[in-house]
């Protein structure tokens, strides 16, 4: 039974796309059936991919809306061997108020994904910058999250917030929702207030903070606008030394679970 991981932070800009894409890709690399679900309307992890959301003819949205329609029938493949993607697009901008008027609202992803959890080792979820429902929907099908935050003062303001989202979805929809780690993105070793907002996360986290930091790079932005994850586009840039270094760490840590 594969394993369901959302990428969740309600703020924007954290770095919580490219993290869940580059992860998505160096856990295929690493021989694992991969599979990507883009719920967000904007977009970003389908482009990412290389996907062009306007030649979708199924994506996300007609899974979320439609009962008849099968999750399987939308995914497409990549570039990358063992990964597959559930793309997005603007159509999903509409799904939060459609799916307001529907029985289980907060459970529709999960009965969608639950049908592909023996054909995948890994399914990531790209969540959007917010709690709304859609993101309720991703923590509601996941058995873990992942929280990728931007080592800068205003992401801090938000973690409590989101956390207790994490609390009342682990209370009412998903006893079993666990944090499975935090992610520090962004990171500059020359500024000071990076280092204090990482002593801040560890004190808050402790082992749940991943020891790999993801620098600032320049190739890691260069790489989404080509539609490429970064194992692609420069597999030797620091960027993509600390994903690959990020996804060992996670894999080892899930090994050491189940060991």
């Amino acid at each position: 039974m594969g394993k369901i991981v959302s990428f969740s932070n309600q703020k924007g800009g954290v770095g919580k796309t490219t993290t869940c894409v580059n992860m998505a890709a160096y856990i295929a690399e690493a021989g694992k059936r991969v599979l990507l679900v883009d719920i967000d309307p904007q977009g970003n992890a389908t482009t990412g991919m290389g996907i062009a959301k306007n030649t979708l003819k199924k994506s996300v949205y007609d899974v979320l809306i439609d009962e008849e329609e099968k999750a399987a029938d939308a995914i497409v493949p990549t570039e990358i061997a063992n990964l597959e993607l559930l793309p997005s697009n603007i159509d999903l901008a509409g799904a939060e108020v459609e799916l307001v008027q529907m029985k289980n609202r907060e459970k529709v992803l999960k009965k969608a994904l639950e049908g592909l959890r023996d054909r995948y080792d890994y399914i990531l979820i790209d969540c959007p910058p917010s709690l709304g429902l859609l993101t309720i929907n991703a923590l509601a099908a996941a058995d873990s999250v992942i929280i990728p935050i931007q080592s800068e003062y205003y992401a801090l303001e938000g973690l409590s917030q989101l956390m207790n989202s994490v609390t009342l979805v682990k209370q009412h929809l998903n006893p079993a929702l666990d944090v499975d780690g935090v992610v520090l993105t962004m990171y500059d070793s020359r500024s000071l207030i990076s280092k204090q907002i990482a002593d801040e996360i560890r004190k808050f986290f402790t082992k749940r903070l991943f020891e790999i930091v993801v620098p600032r790079n320049v190739r890691l932005v260069e790489a989404s606008s080509y539609g490429k994850p970064i194992l692609l586009h420069d597999p030797k840039c620091t960027g993509a030394r600390a994903y690959k270094a990020l996804t060992l760490e996670y894999l080892a840590r899930e090994a050491a679970k189940h060991a």
